[in-house]
């Protein structure tokens, strides 16, 4: 089951607490009051999460976070974990 619309695991998160996150599937704006490009990409196109579609990994998402110093691979492999279980042939 998905957590996050960019492949966070969000139930693993140690900031969530702090930052009151409820989850951006949860919230209809970010926690730290911003716009999260990747979330607003998401619900623009009615997928649950970047694995969904059919650009994945655009440069968006496989960035993401790098700029802080955050390794994308995690994220990345997350969505396609997500797309994977939510593919029924």
């Amino acid at each position: 089951m998905y957590e996050s619309r960019c492949g966070v695991r969000c139930d693993s998160c140690g900031r969530k607490g702090e930052v009151n996150c409820t989850g951006c599937i949860n919230m209809k704006t970010t926690f730290w009051g911003g716009t999260c490009t990747v979330k607003s990409c998401c619900e623009s196109r009615s997928l649950n999460h970047c694995g969904e579609c059919p650009e994945f990994p655009c440069a968006m998402c496989a960035s993401m976070g790098e700029e802080m110093g955050f390794d994308p691979k995690p994220r990345l492999e997350a969505l396609r974990q997500w797309a994977a279980e939510g593919k029924t042939d």
